[in-house]
């Protein structure tokens, strides 16, 4: 219910002023930077998508078991999330064909486009594979740059990326509401069968998946019967990918920024049994990340090979 009191005050002062920051062309860092008009679409467009409704009240947790498949999600399935792409569009023939596209896609429920600055956001419970490939198959490049509950957290949305060089994967979390987190996951590399994987304390991966301590489990949750960093089994097919979508109850995505997600070689989670980690970042929130060049090396956001963006590979 606390949840509930806090998301009228904030979501009233969310409309009103935006003070979004900018980051670099990777969604998993940013750096604050002056307001920018563009905001100003984002907090104008709150209510258009429904975002004070939708959160209005909790969604109905799932289990972390329970195996989902993307083509059978539908609109109760998963909590509802403002996700932001950018999609390379020229023209409003572009900004329909996108829209047109997305409007067929199950549990979306709302579009909205600024083609000026080439974002598109779409809110609703489909899976990011799922809006991806719908995006791509529209013929147009398109890059995830940003998710979660724009008005209510200060860290909404978390990235940990496995870049092999045998496994590849990313693993998305983003922040509902105050007791339950959104999962996502995709994984290729794997060998067929059922594979542990888990949140766990450190993110020191100079010993790779062995240095990154035990299973995650907050001091006020010792009694659990799992620790809240226990994600369950991932199921990878003949081809070795697996695919993860759900939520975890008393997951905080603030807490586990730094840490690591391992995958495990069988379904035993003991300390010497995982095959790969990665470390968990901050990944850019709702109306965090419009730049398009890396002001690192120059490169721009659609000159980045695919190798750059995990999730081309599985």
């Amino acid at each position: 219910m606390a949840f509930l009191r806090s998301l009228v005050a904030t979501t009233t002062t969310a409309i009103a002023a935006s003070t979004f920051a900018f980051s670099s062309l990777s969604p998993s860092s940013h750096s604050p930077q002056s307001p920018n008009p563009q905001n100003a679409f984002v907090s104008s467009n709150l209510n258009r998508f429904g975002l004070v409704k939708t959160f209005a009240a909790p969604p109905s947790p799932l289990h972390m078991e329970h195996k989902l498949s993307s083509q059978s999600q539908t609109d109760d399935v998963l909590p509802q999330l403002l996700t932001e792409y950018m999609v390379d569009m020229k023209c409003e023939g572009c900004v329909s064909a996108v829209k047109n596209k997305l409007e067929t896609i199950n549990g979306i429920k709302n579009v909205e486009v600024d083609l000026s600055n080439q974002v598109v956001r779409i809110l609703g419970s489909t899976p990011v594979k799922t809006m991806t490939e719908a995006l791509e198959q529209t013929g147009r490049k398109a890059r995830l740059i940003g998710q979660g509950v724009p008005e209510d957290f200060l860290i909404s949305a978390a990235v940990s990326e496995f870049k092999g060089p045998d496994i590849f994967g990313v693993v998305r979390l983003a922040q509902v509401n105050m007791e339950l987190a959104r999962i996502e996951a995709n994984f290729s590399g794997l060998s067929p069968g059922k594979h542990g994987w888990s949140i766990n304390e450190f993110g020191d991966l100079t010993r790779g998946a062995a240095s990154t301590g035990k299973v995650f489990n907050p001091t006020n949750e010792e009694n659990a019967k799992k620790p809240v960093g226990d994600l369950g089994t991932l199921d990878a097919n003949e081809k070795g990918e697996a695919f993860f979508t759900g939520v975890k109850e008393k997951l905080k995505v603030a807490d586990l920024i730094g840490r690591s997600v391992v995958v495990y070689a069988t379904e035993d989670k003991s300390e010497h049994g995982g095959i790969a980690a990665a470390v968990v970042a901050r990944s850019a929130g709702v109306g965090e990340n419009y730049k398009k060049l890396c002001t690192c090396d120059g490169t721009t956001i659609w000159e980045a090979s695919d190798r750059d963006f995990v999730t081309s590979k599985v």
